[in-house]
Order: structure tokens, then C-alpha cells, then sequence
């Protein structure tokens, strides 16, 4: 091969390298960064045992495990597509990193008065080395990224093969988390309360009513003497800014019709299985526990006329009748946690399949439903 031919092969290469950037963010920071998160809350869980208000601490925990899992899960998404990525372009340049060498190895070898002399003369020698000179940087700037690629790919793979342990331990973690928090609010006797629920009345209600029109229009009923005292709460500064219940994303809302072709008054939130459902605002629990077909069922009393009625919960914590501060857990969603393996293989998906459950949010106000959109934040991902 000749120096001319060794020199044009290099600028061609050059060109098809130039330009190459490295994708948006770091998969292998974000990942690390999960597995931050979820150390801290497993400090988190052990400082929340010694804790003054034990059901808070312990609900900060869970939220805590609960993002960590869920930055886990994204991180490593991210790290197999980066590393597929990498992989294929790594792949598909073998030829051409392999034409590199080759060039490389001819003008290394070549004895230097070869490399000097030049057909043309020494105009022909000067505008070589010229070439040379200008090739040179975009050389060594092609090199850097094959070596960085390199090593990105090697980060990646030790990182997703290290995840197993990091996983593990953050579901045991927030498994643990998960039942000291149902001991803890077993345990609270010191909740404020409006009424007391008499469990006949209750009963009868559910019973005679076959709607949840018919049961929300008659709570006042299940109060043991039929006395609920007067609340003064007012949330209408709250209007349009109310966090949602879970962390999800909207499934359907209000009046849009799901995959069976049925519309309902209120929004539907996909969650992820097991995930902690805690009291939008400050409120009193007016009903807790099955009913209907809408499985269980806890309503809230923001404030007034005003009713947030939260269905499809596996368990439900709380009593009726209990005032309870924003943020305080109510239930937890259904479902099976999946086990490490099938995180890890929806490490490559991104489809939001592992969303299986699904959280029912009605706002009634004077007895009739609105949307919910109307009191609720519904532009973020939670």
C-alpha cells in the first residue's frame, strides 16, 4: 500500500468517525446513583425504628425504596441499550478498524527514507507530511472514542451483572419497610377522630345500597348516634395541584373509554405492584374496606361536601372516622413483586409493563362526581 493510498484511507475513516457523540446522559452514572438510593434507604429504615413518629419515618422509607427500585429499573434499561448500542457499532466497524491497523502498521514499518522520498519530489514529501499533520488529530480523536466505546461497554456489562445483589436487597428492604409500616399504624392510638363507625349501621348500609352513588350519598348514616363532628378544612387553595395518590402515570381519564369500551367518572392511575397509597391532603377516613366490585375501597374527606374515593387496593390501613395528615400511607396496591430475573430482563424494556396495577380515583362534590383532574397534578410521571 502506498503512503498516498495509507494517507486517504486514514481521511476517509477520519470523516466517518467525526461527529460520533456519545448518547444523551449516562446509564452507568444513573444506575450507580439508584444504587445510592437505595443504600440510603436501607439506613433510612434502620434510623426509622428509633424514630419519634415511626408511621412518617417508615412512610418516608417506602416512598425512599420505592424510587430507588424505580431509578434501578430505568438505570438499567438504559445501560442495556447503551450497551446493545455500543455493541453493534462496534460490531459493524470491525473492517474498518481492522483497515486502520493495517494502515497504521505499513507506515510504521515502512524504513524511514521510504517514508520521506516521494514520487513527485520534495513538493510531493511536503504536501504528504501536510496531510499527515492534518489527519493526525482526527486520529487520535478516533482512537480516543474506540477506547472509550471500549470501555464504556465493559463499565456497562460489569454494572449490569452486579445488579442482582443491589436488586435483591432493595426488595428485601422494602419488604421489610412495607410490614413495619402496617405494625406501625396497627400500633397508632393517637389520631384525632370526627366520629366513631358503628359496624350494624355500616353493614346495613353496604347491604341496602348497590351503587356508589347510593353508598357515598348515605355515609353520614354509619356514625355510631349518627353524630360526625363539624370540620372547618379547606383545600381549595389545593385546587389543580394535589399530588397523586401513587406514584403512576394516568391510564384513562375521566369519561375516556378503557380497552373494554367502559367510561367512569373518574381516573384511572397505573402503579406499580405493592406501592404505597397515601392521603393526598389532610383528611378524615369516612370508609375503609371492600365494597361493591370496586374491591377495596378507601373514601377521604378533604374537607366539606368533598370526597376523594380511592378503589383497588390490596390492603387498606386506617379507621374510620381518623383525621390524617397529607402524606399518610392508606393502602398499599396489589400484585406480585416480580422476582430478580424478570427485572433484570425488563432492564431492555421500556414499554411501562411492569405498571400491572391500576388505582381508581373519584371526586365527588355535593354529592356528584367531577373530574379529577380538576383537584389532581396529572403531568408527571410518578
Amino acid at each position: 500500500m502506498s503512503l498516498r493510498h495509507a494517507l486517504a484511507v486514514i481521511a476517509t475513516g477520519a470523516a466517518l468517525w467525526a461527529g460520533a457523540a456519545v448518547g444523551d446522559g449516562d446509564p452507568a452514572v444513573a444506575a450507580r446513583a439508584a444504587s445510592a438510593q437505595l443504600e440510603q434507604a436501607a439506613l433510612d429504615l434502620q434510623a426509622a425504628e428509633g424514630a419519634r413518629d415511626r408511621v412518617h419515618a417508615l412512610t418516608e422509607t417506602v416512598r425512599a425504596f420505592e424510587a430507588g427500585l424505580a431509578a434501578m429499573r430505568d438505570g438499567l434499561r438504559r445501560a442495556a441499550t447503551r450497551e446493545a448500542t455500543l455493541s453493534h457499532r462496534l460490531q459493524a466497524r470491525e473492517g474498518e478498524i481492522a483497515q486502520l491497523m493495517g494502515v497504521l502498521l505499513t507506515i510504521e514499518t515502512s524504513p524511514p527514507p521510504v517514508r520521506m522520498l516521494h514520487p513527485q519530489g520534495p513538493l510531493g514529501s511536503a504536501r504528504s507530511g501536510m496531510i499527515l499533520a492534518e489527519v493526525t488529530p482526527a486520529l487520535n480523536a478516533r482512537a480516543e472514542r474506540l477506547r472509550h466505546d471500549l470501555d464504556e461497554v465493559q463499565t456497562l456489562r460489569l454494572l449490569q451483572q452486579s445488579a442482582a445483589q443491589t436488586l435483591e436487597q432493595g426488595l428485601a428492604g422494602v419488604q421489610e419497610a412495607r410490614s413495619a409500616l402496617s405494625q406501625a399504624i396497627a400500633d397508632r392510638t393517637d389520631l384525632p377522630r370526627r366520629f366513631t363507625e358503628d359496624p350494624v349501621r355500616t353493614a346495613i348500609l353496604i347491604s341496602s345500597t348497590e351503587t356508589l352513588d347510593g353508598f357515598a350519598s348515605g355515609l353520614s348514616q354509619i356514625a355510631a348516634g349518627g353524630e360526625i363532628a363539624d370540620s372547618q378544612a379547606d383545600i381549595a387553595a389545593l385546587k389543580g395541584r394535589i399530588p397523586l395518590p401513587v406514584q403512576g402515570v394516568v391510564l384513562h381519564r375521566a369519561g375516556e373509554a378503557d380497552a373494554a369500551g367502559v367510561t367512569r367518572a373518574g381516573m384511572v392511575v397505573a402503579a406499580r405492584p405493592r406501592a404505597l397509597v397515601t392521603s393526598p391532603t389532610s383528611a378524615t377516613i369516612r370508609y375503609r374496606g371492600p365494597l361493591l366490585d370496586l374491591g377495596n375501597v378507601i373514601i377521604l374527606e378533604p374537607q366539606p361536601d368533598t370526597l376523594f374515593i380511592l378503589s383497588g387496593l390490596a390492603e387498606v390501613y386506617g379507621e374510620a372516622g381518623q383525621v390524617i395528615a397529607a402524606g399518610a400511607p392508606v393502602g398499599l396496591m396489589g400484585g406480585a413483586v416480580p422476582e430478580i430475573g424478570a427485572i433484570l430482563s425488563l432492564s431492555g424494556d421500556g414499554t411501562g409493563t411492569e405498571r400491572s396495577e391500576t388505582l381508581y380515583i373519584e371526586v365527588r362534590q355535593g354529592g356528584s362526581p367531577v373530574d379529577p383532574a380538576t383537584w389532581f397534578r396529572t403531568d408527571k410521571d410518578g
